[in-house]
């Protein structure tokens, strides 16, 4: 490899660091925005949404001229393809930071509706799973990858934990119908960023091993007693 390339990649992954501390940022101050009604976080989301979108496409144009100028082969191609897909993800998390923050704007106008500890914890969990992703990738540690995948089923159960029990409430309180769907809809956010989280486990994985592990899953008791 080349000291080009190699000076090259390391400026292309300081920037995908960069990106990925202010997306966690703002899945942090959307949180809390929720959780604790500080609408006052609200805006601190939003004025970060256009430069996470400027980075993202600076990011995948200067993959795409590292691709074309030094054309690399095997672990720096990886590299290169890993930083590529990890950005979208990271440009996605920020799209639905966003919409998180924009649902605790509403919300603040509205009763308090129920104890969002549960939520609060499912963010966090999602907010550990990016930045342990990228941790991982950081330390070219798969095992670390696989772990992070792992927690996305900590995730989904605590978003099937927050749903019964907004419909619980949808059902006894009429007055509070509008709030639950916004809180609903917020859950379905944090869920989807603990799948890009997943998502870019998955490359860091692909991008140590060599191995693509999407839509791969473990077999089932079901699966196996078939044999």
């Amino acid at each position: 490899m080349s000291k080009h390339l190699e000076r090259d990649l390391q400026h292309l992954e300081r920037e995908l660091l960069t990106q990925a501390s202010v997306v966690e940022g703002m899945i942090r101050n959307a949180s809390r925005a929720l959780c604790k009604r500080q609408v006052d976080l609200v805006w601190e989301v939003m004025n970060e949404e256009q430069a996470v979108n400027e980075r993202e496409v600076t990011i995948e144009e200067e993959c795409l001229k590292i691709l074309a100028l030094h054309q690399p082969v095997a672990i720096d191609l990886r590299r290169t393809a890993a930083v590529l897909k990890i950005n979208g993800d990271l440009e996605r998390i920020g799209d639905l930071a966003v919409n998180v923050a924009e649902r605790a704007r509403s919300v603040a106008e509205l009763p308090e509706f129920l104890d969002a500890t549960n939520l609060e914890s499912m963010a966090d969990v999602a907010v550990e799973m990016v930045r342990g992703a990228i941790d991982a990738f950081v330390d070219f540690d798969a095992v670390e990858a696989k772990r992070i995948c792992q927690r996305d089923d900590e995730v989904d159960a605590l978003n099937d934990q927050l749903i019964g029990e907004v419909q619980t409430t949808m059902r006894s309180r009429s007055d509070l119908v509008e709030a639950a769907l916004y809180y609903f809809s917020a859950t379905r956010h944090i869920e989807r960023i603990a799948d890009h989280a997943t998502n870019i486990a998955e490359d860091v994985i692909y991008l140590v091993e060599g191995e693509i592990t999407r839509h791969r899953r473990e077999p089932t008791q079901q699966d196996t007693s078939a044999f």
